[in-house]
């Protein structure tokens, strides 16, 4: 079996007291040993898109970041450019955005590098033996670093269900074309009777598919690629999707791409997932939002399925129910776990390791 270890919290622990609890999770998994002198090490992290609350604060990854330093290796804070338009399309703004937040060479002693570069053209096809792929797209400067550590909040998300450690790989290590593809799917419908003709769609269309007529939006299927953002935009609740054909493609394409990115990195990847102001959907959504249960802990582990496995049994465990199903009952996150386990990517059965 995997080892998880796990680390728990109670609400509003301080910056210091988070810190040092990831700091314990690294010694205790061992992680030291997979980084080398001189070698470049891609800390994959969500940075949070403006007015977004619940993300992983910089004050919690210094002293961890410290650690990796001490191995005399050339580790950098990296995520790549997002398909809907916000503060994160391209690598100026997601730069500034990350800055915004705190993740500063100043505050953190590492720079941040956009991994798909400028306008998100750095990528290389990347071969795998998959259902949905034989290859994926994956940044450059993830994909030719020598080792990969994870940092993954754990959410809702309005189409996979949940996202943790298999998502964050797989759409945060993807450019925008990787995710395009990850979204072939997902074709979004607008409900005439709820629709207000409020125009916010069509704001943060990233490909202008979206018009007012007759009033009532109406979305170019021919120009959609299916991220999402209109669903999740919509005040209105007046765009959905047939999650019943989508969700479950995504999900797959999701955990392909998962295995692209550590593809020839086998003993050189750890991951921590935080439980911490968990919400209903994920860090790109622009506002703060509330969290669902209360804060439960950090997990740490050399495996992507485990991890998450661990993740979803926690978070059951401490609401005495399956919190993120209730969520988006039309979603089945585990979809993404199975499938990266039939990948290979990782086990689902795992040993839970509690680090005080």
């Amino acid at each position: 079996m995997s080892k998880v270890w796990f680390s728990p919290i109670g609400d509003n622990s301080s910056p210091d007291v988070i810190s040092q609890k990831v700091l314990k999770l690294y010694n205790a998994a061992g992680f030291e040993k997979i980084f080398g002198k001189n070698e470049f090490v891609a800390v994959k992290i969500h940075f949070g898109e403006k007015n977004n609350t619940g993300h992983i604060k910089p004050q919690w990854i210094k002293p961890l970041l410290d650690a990796v330093k001490e191995k005399e290796c050339k580790p950098f804070l990296t995520d790549t450019n997002t398909l809907y338009r916000g503060e994160r399309q391209n690598s100026i703004d997601h730069l500034m955005q990350a800055y915004a937040h705190g993740f500063s060479i100043e505050n953190l002693g590492v720079p941040v590098i956009i991994a798909d570069g400028l306008l998100s053209k750095n990528h290389s096809e990347v071969s795998i033996d998959g259902k949905r792929h034989k290859s994926v797209k994956i940044a450059n400067d993830i994909l030719h670093s020598h080792s990969l550590m994870v940092l993954s909040h754990v959410t809702g998300h309005i189409l996979t269900g949940m996202g943790a450690a298999i998502k964050n790989l797989a759409m945060g290590c993807a450019p925008r074309s990787g995710k395009q593809v990850q979204h072939a799917d997902v074709k979004p419908k607008v409900n005439e009777e709820k629709c207000r003709a409020c125009g916010l769609c069509i704001k943060w269309c990233p490909r202008d598919a979206i018009q007012i007529y007759d009033g009532t939006a109406r979305i170019d299927v021919e120009k959609c690629y299916g991220c999402g953002e209109c669903i999740a935009t919509c005040r209105y609740h007046a765009i959905k999707n047939s999650f019943k054909n989508t969700s479950v493609p995504l999900q797959e394409r999701m955990a392909e791409y998962a295995l692209g990115a550590v593809k020839d990195k086998e003993g050189k990847c750890c991951f921590f997932n935080f439980l911490t102001h968990v919400t209903k959907e994920c860090d790109c959504v622009d506002k703060a939002q509330d969290k669902i249960t209360g804060d439960i802990g950090i997990l740490a582990s050399y495996d992507p399925v485990a991890i998450d496995k661990a993740t979803v049994d926690l978070l059951i465990e401490k609401a005495g129910k399956d919190i993120i199903k209730d969520l988006w009952p039309e979603n089945d996150y585990r979809v993404q776990i199975r499938h990266a386990e039939s990948l290979g990517l990782g086990s689902g059965n795992y040993d839970l390791v509690k680090v005080k």
